[in-house]
């Protein structure tokens, strides 16, 4: 079937989990590198809490839910994708398709390291090349913190940790302004304004030296 080819409205998610299986292997398939010959949509969705529903009941084994992760990938067009090298099927993802569920904390001040494992069991440094993204609603306030994981997947930061962040950031000035962040492989992470300001310009963040 063509790339514009009609959806698989009954797919089998055991066949499905069966053929991400063959595909994944070990650790993480290049992804990046396949062109499928067919591209379809299927009733899976992943919630801001970090659950898999399928047709709208939870995936409940873990290791399918982890399969599924190691073959997601989010295209130009901005939605993400379960592809293998003979297919990719778009799911819906309501903020982020990885969830950080955990902190590691090594050393304190400029000498600080953070990682974070998320929901799936990826494991991803605070560091120049993953760095903290808070994004605020204009309406609410309310942050949504996120970090590059692999490829182009962002993890959101779950509430207990990001409230652990929040505890051990420190107060300093960057580009004239206050800001609340913390230090992670010699950068400084802003975690928000303390001027009152919804927006924050999170690529001017500073190093350690």
């Amino acid at each position: 079937m063509s790339k514009q080819g009609a959806d698989k409205p009954h797919l089998d998610i055991a066949d499905l989990a069966e053929r991400m299986t063959a595909a994944s292997g070990r650790g993480y398939p290049p992804v990046e590198q396949w062109d499928p010959a067919h591209e379809g949509v299927i009733d899976m969705r992943i919630t801001a809490d970090g659950t898999w529903l399928y047709l709208g009941s939870p995936i409940r084994r873990a290791a399918m839910v982890r399969l599924f992760s190691t073959v997601l990938r989010r295209d130009d067009d901005g939605h993400h994708y379960l592809v293998t090298p003979a297919e990719k099927q778009r799911i819906t993802v309501d903020v982020a398709p990885l969830h950080i569920v955990e902190m590691f904390r090594e050393g304190q001040g400029d000498e600080q390291k953070l990682a974070f494992r998320t929901l799936t069991d990826d494991m991803v440094t605070l560091d120049d090349a993953h760095r903290l993204q808070v994004d605020i609603d204009p309406a609410s306030g309310e942050p949504t913190p996120l970090v590059p994981v692999r490829g182009n997947l962002m993890a959101l930061i779950l509430r207990p940790v990001f409230y652990d962040l929040v505890d051990i950031a420190d107060e300093r000035e960057v580009d004239g302004v206050m800001v609340q962040g913390l230090m992670s492989n010699g950068i400084f992470h802003v975690i928000g304004r303390l001027d009152g300001q919804p927006h924050l310009d999170t690529t001017k963040q500073e190093t350690g030296t």
